[in-house]
């Protein structure tokens, strides 16, 4: 996978169907289509990746139960990360197949160059990893395990996705705890989140640029 995305973006040639295929991509990992409502929701990445049952209390039990404690209780909390991880590294390989990803490469890397120092190609883990952070990392193994991206680059995105990973998801659930108490609009806190992550990003590449030249 990702072998023939190491050409110089505009060496890349891409049919019309890998820019859609990275528009439904884009739209998929999102998360802007959760909170629709009708068909349309089947094309959101947690909406398909569903919620696992409940059990006793349904207000606070999940499948692992209540209580749990040690190695049993840490597995069945591993199981949780499977289904996200395995949906979405088969989306990626579709859309990789349909020349999604060189697409993404084509288009997002004049822009992910001068922000984050990272290649266009990475662009549909960043947008994943805003909602997942399994299906962000994952992707992002995936790329730097394929060579597409190098060590360097997936330390600086590494580095984008550890500040607040899976932030639209999280600010939009946990972080709704908090909305009443809000003296601002909702929006500026997540606007504040997203300068930061690219700060942090940034403060990174700046490290390994000027102090660890023989490093990574």
């Amino acid at each position: 996978m990702f072998e023939e995305s190491k050409n110089s973006p505009g060496s890349v040639k891409v049919p019309w169907y890998g820019y859609a295929a990275l528009l439904f991509a884009i739209l998929f990992f999102s998360g802007l289509l959760t909170k629709q409502q009708g068909p349309i929701t089947a094309l959101d990445f947690n909406t398909i990746n569903g919620t696992f049952g409940t059990m006793k209390d349904t207000a606070k039990a999940t499948f692992q139960g209540q209580g749990g404690i040690g190695a049993r209780d840490g597995f069945l909390f591993a199981l949780t990360l499977f289904p996200a991880v395995m949906l979405a590294l088969g989306v990626v390989e579709i859309v990789d197949h349909l020349g999604g990803l060189k697409a993404g490469q084509k288009l997002l890397t004049p822009v992910l160059k001068p922000l984050l120092g990272i290649p266009g190609i990475a662009g549909l883990a960043l947008v994943s990893s805003l909602q997942s952070t399994d299906a962000g990392a994952s992707m992002t193994r995936m790329l730097k395990e394929s060579g597409t991206i190098t060590e360097r680059e997936k330390t600086i995105f590494a580095a984008f996705q550890f500040s607040a990973g899976g932030t639209i998801t999280n600010f939009l659930s946990t972080g709704a705890a908090l909305f009443a108490m809000c003296t601002v609009p909702i929006a500026l806190p997540l606007a504040l989140i997203f300068i930061l992550k690219f700060f942090g990003a940034n403060l990174m590449r700046i490290y390994l640029g000027k102090v660890d030249k023989e490093g990574i």
